[in-house]
This record gives C-alpha cells, structure tokens and sequence, in this order.
C-alpha cells in the first residue's frame, strides 16, 4: 500500500511539472507562454494545480502509513 500511495504521488507531482511548464529552458518557456491563450493558460495551470496538491496528499498518506 505504501508503494502505490508513493508512486501515485510521484506520478502526479511529474504531471503537475510538466504541465506548469517546469522542465524547459528559458527559451522554450518564453514561447510557449507567448503562444497560449489566456484561457488555454488557465486550463493548463488548472491541471497543473490540481495534480500537484494531489500528489502532495498521495505522498502525506504514504507518510502517514510509513511512519504509523
């Protein structure tokens, strides 16, 4: 159960990076915020937020189950 709580959470953070745009250089990153549209933005930040604070609360149950 540890296991998959971890991995999940791992999983999610990653999601959550690679939407928000974390893992580019200056360069790529500049282009592609110039080349989205506002609502195109929101909904990429959306995901990004959502599956960062999940990921967060994946990694704090496999906290929880590993210290208890």
């Amino acid at each position: 159960m540890l296991k998959f709580f971890f991995t999940l959470g791992i999983i999610c953070i990653v999601i959550s990076a690679i939407f928000n745009g974390a893992l580019v250089d200056g360069q790529q990153q500049r282009g592609n915020f110039f080349s989205e549209t506002d609502e195109h933005r929101k909904f990429i930040m959306g995901i990004a937020t959502y599956s960062g604070s999940l990921g967060i609360v994946f990694l704090l149950i496999a906290a929880l189950i590993y210290f208890f």
